[in-house]
């Protein structure tokens, strides 16, 4: 490599500072508005030349590093929080051309702690996993704002408010005008949310049911669904880059924080460190996983939770159906993210598909026991 980059990005422009080590020239550069046409502009000078940058994984790095391929850059995108990290604890000038020479320097050094680049199919079903999660999260926003309406005026407590005679019954309770208002409001946002999440679902569904991943999950352990499965294999992403099954439950989030020093050990909160659709998806699978009469892992879940309480012990089995869902992806190698056949290719297999949907399948393997200490964490 001759020329080594590190770039800082920001939504009004973008600093930039590299070394041609042919010469030891230090140069820097800013490149205002931070967008695609400018990016291209500023990049033309270094077509046809080796280049190599290092840029953080934050908002707007998916059009930089394509513009940065476009060229024949070799990309190297680095994990936010560890870069920080590695500046220490030492009060020093924050800035960002200081934060482009970071970049820089830990490239040139071999040190910077890298992200997965997933490849662009990836990317965009990673897009719409995440576009439903955020629609879902929404919904239930907006039903809980409405369960807090008839509280707040003493009406009686029921669920399903959506459903059945659940509006006629919502229409019938004595409200003052500008609580009836609140709760108008809640149901029409609600079923304009409703009318956005159906397609957006039968989407993925549909790839569900034609990716290799999907269906390798779906098939093989009860609780994985089709969402369920869409989810895990795009924020999972190529399971080799994990050491082990550990970095992939520490990269999901559902890995516990702890506190220890000499005798004292203070086990603390899930860490959250990682994407809030994959621990959503693990959690529900869990969730039918505990409560199916044929699921292989009923048990396990009612002997952990007289040690540790429900709530613990659905987290324990996500995290083992997580590890599970590592090992299989990792198995298959590139056919984990391949994208899916076309659907005259997989009418074979898409009935089979269909009865998987619901996540009610036996998985080959018995249920395994973790150890009493495993299961407190």
């Amino acid at each position: 490599m001759s020329i080594v980059m590190g770039l800082d990005q920001h939504r009004a422009q973008i600093t930039a500072e590299w070394i041609d080590l042919a010469t030891g020239e230090v140069s820097r550069g800013r490149v205002r508005p931070a967008d695609r046409p400018g990016v291209r502009r500023f990049l033309a000078r270094f077509a046809g030349q080796p280049l190599e940058v290092a840029l953080e994984a934050t908002t707007g790095w998916r059009f930089l590093v394509e513009e940065l391929r476009a060229v024949g850059a070799v990309v190297h995108l680095a994990e936010p929080a560890e870069t920080a990290a590695l500046r220490g604890n030492k009060k020093r000038a924050k800035s960002d051309r200081a934060d482009a020479r970071h970049h820089r320097e830990l490239l040139l050094a071999g040190r910077l702690p890298e992200s997965w680049i997933p490849p662009d199919h990836i990317l965009d079903l990673r897009a719409r996993a995440r576009l439903r999660h955020t629609l879902i999260e929404q919904h239930s926003h907006w039903q809980q704002r409405i369960q807090a309406v008839l509280y707040h005026h003493g009406c009686p407590h029921r669920r399903q408010l959506m459903v059945g005679d659940g509006r006629q019954w919502l229409d019938a309770q004595p409200l003052p005008a500008a609580a009836r208002q609140q709760v108008t409001v809640a149901v029409a946002v609600i079923d304009a949310l409703e009318r956005e999440i159906a397609p957006v679902e039968r989407e993925l569904r549909g790839y569900a049911r034609r990716q290799m991943g999907c269906q390798a999950l779906i098939e093989a352990y009860y609780g994985m669904g089709e969402l369920t499965a869409v989810t895990v294999v795009a924020e999972l992403g190529d399971c080799r880059r994990f050491a082990n099954s550990r970095d992939a439950v520490r990269y999901s989030g559902l890995d516990v924080t702890v506190y220890q020093s000499d005798r004292h050990r203070a086990p603390g909160h899930l860490s959250r460190q990682g994407p809030p659709a994959l621990r959503w998806a693990l959690y529900e699978a869990a969730q039918v996983a505990r409560r199916g009469e044929r699921s292989p892992d009923r048990q396990w879940y009612l002997a952990a939770r007289e040690q540790i309480g429900g709530n613990r012990a659905c987290l324990a089995l996500a995290r083992k159906l997580l590890r599970r869902c590592y090992h299989t992806l990792r198995d298959l190698g590139d056919e984990a993210l391949a994208p899916p056949v076309e659907q005259a290719k997989s009418d074979r297999g898409s009935a089979a598909g269909r009865r998987a949907s619901s996540g009610h399948r036996l998985t080959n393997a018995p249920a395994t026991h973790e150890a009493a200490g495993a299961l407190a964490a």
